[in-house]
């Protein structure tokens, strides 16, 4: 019988707030960029949405199933500290096809991330059992995708309302359904999310091993250093700006209010510049992973 993590939902009450589980998002106005973009995911994944892709990845190795199952993964050619851009290009071409992929092309992606997951479960000297099969946490990992492109979104084109945020929240579940986690699994509503996310955050546990790991991960210390350093201070700040508070606390990381009203000024800075690009270009990251993929599919490549 598959691990369970979760105490049931409808009869638990969060510990933890959406204060402590969410970065702060103060843009209320509207801007003139968003009148162009309706709130769904599809419309969200343009450059700036991979802006707090580090910080994603922290947040996923936040229940310690996951993070155990990525510093003890067996797959060689899929670790995140030794082959980093094709981790990065891996996810980056999930979350694309998982967004704007067809039915054959989501089965096809599956197949392959199924032949590496198999390969990631726990053995009699890991810390704690995991099975990457496991539902459960690819609803977390799931959410915690959803969680990072709404709010870069969100950061780019202002707080939506409810009815948007509904819309865009239900338009999101193939980030889920895409692998194992079956459509009723994923929260009916966005406010169902919330109660999840919330309960679910409570199992976020940041041990030794582990935080040693995402504060290289925020570091990019796996990326060459000729590469990294013109970057890193940007990057880490990206990266520290859109983790929430519980992460930053049990990172030890430092964010002032100087900081956060920096990131939302760099934020609306690019919202602006966004207006003059052309889609080919804000959207020509996940159309370049996608048209990848296709060639992939065609030439019977690995995909991953």
């Amino acid at each position: 019988m598959p691990a369970s993590y979760l105490p049931p939902l409808e009869e638990t009450r969060p510990e933890l707030t959406t204060a402590k589980t969410r970065i702060e998002i103060t843009t209320r106005k509207k801007r003139v960029t968003s009148l162009r973009k309706p709130a769904v995911i599809q419309e969200a994944i343009d450059f700036w949405s991979f802006a707090g892709g580090a910080a994603n990845v922290v947040m996923q190795l936040g229940w310690p199933e996951v993070a155990y199952g990525v510093m003890e993964s067996k797959v060689e050619s899929g670790a995140l500290t030794k082959h980093p851009w094709k981790r990065a290009r891996t996810t980056g071409q999930y979350l694309a096809v998982a967004i704007l992929g067809t039915d054959e092309e989501k089965t096809a992606f599956r197949e392959a991330v199924n032949s590496a997951h198999r390969h990631v479960k726990s053995d009699e000297h890991s810390p704690v059992k995991y099975n990457a099969f496991n539902r459960e946490l690819q609803m977390w990992v799931a959410a915690c995708l959803f969680i990072g492109i709404e709010d870069t979104h969100q950061l780019l084109h202002g707080v939506m309302n409810p009815e948007e945020a509904e819309t865009f929240y239900q338009s999101a579940k193939t980030l889920g359904t895409t692998l194992q986690v079956p459509e009723d699994m994923w929260p009916a509503t966005r406010t169902e999310f919330d109660h999840y996310w919330n309960i679910a955050c409570q199992r976020v546990v940041i041990d030794d091993a582990t935080c040693d790991f995402l504060n290289d991960l925020v570091d990019l210390k796996m990326i060459n250093p000729l590469i990294r350093l013109p970057f890193v201070n940007l990057l880490r700040f990206l990266t520290i700006g859109t983790l929430p508070p519980l992460y930053r606390d049990q990172l030890g990381l430092e964010w002032t209010e100087d900081d956060r009203r920096r990131f939302q000024h760099l934020f609306t800075f690019v919202s602006v510049v966004n207006k003059f690009l052309p889609k080919s270009i804000r959207f020509g990251g996940s159309r370049m992973l996608m048209r990848d993929l296709r060639r992939r599919m065609k030439r019977d490549k690995a995909m991953i």
